[in-house]
């Protein structure tokens, strides 16, 4: 396993979310944080719960703390429930909804995709993975990229079974979608309690 999978895998661990389809095996054969105390039990306090959150959240969409930061304020100046706003603005980045359209792997390898220029929001390039999405938008692999063997894969429906949530709509033949709407909070496959993740930048 290489450096960088290895530390996938061992954050993975830590977080107790799989961030990638290794890590999920790995965890499956060892569901419990990595190093000599992995298995013990630890009494957690109200802090730690809500930093363990707000690091899931982060990982989960390959985030910066900065990133995740300016995305809660403006969850906090939009009217509605400030977690459940700040999930969706998170799925409505370009690099997170190429994931769930099944155009890619992981959120990794989603966000290489969008800075290598490989995808048109509306027919037209985007290069950057946090550009937000308006329902509506037509986010297409381009025609010269989609040779390349992940894209290939992703037209096949290589990752398309579990990455498809209802706010997406996918033509993977064409390696086209089109996001429906900004989503619930429900729909959203992200493992987090992002009411803790408020409470956590609310201090």
């Amino acid at each position: 396993m290489a450096l960088q999978a290895k530390a996938k895998v061992k954050l993975s661990r830590s977080l107790g979310v799989p961030l990638t389809p290794k890590a999920a095996k790995y965890m499956e054969r060892r569901p419990y944080p990595p190093g000599q105390h992995g298995r013990g039990r630890k009494k957690e306090s109200d802090y730690k719960n809500q930093l363990m959150e707000k690091q899931r959240l982060r990982a989960q969409y390959n985030l910066s703390e900065r990133q995740l930061r300016n995305t809660y304020e403006e969850a906090v100046r939009r009217s509605g429930k400030t977690g459940e706003v700040l999930v969706g603005l998170l799925e409505s980045r370009l690099d997170a909804f190429v994931l769930r359209a099944g155009f890619a792997r992981t959120i990794y390898q989603s966000r290489q995709f969008v800075n290598h220029g490989h995808l048109t929001v509306n027919g037209r390039k985007v290069d950057i993975p946090s550009y937000r999405l308006k329902p509506g938008d037509f986010v297409q692999v381009k025609k010269k990229s989609r040779s390349m063997t992940p894209f290939q894969l992703a037209a096949a429906g290589a990752w398309a079974s579990e990455q498809t949530p209802g706010y997406v709509e996918t033509h993977l033949e064409g390696l086209t979608a089109r996001f429906l709407a900004v989503p619930e909070r429900r729909q959203v496959p992200v493992i987090c309690d992002e009411q803790l993740i408020v409470e956590y930048y609310s201090k």
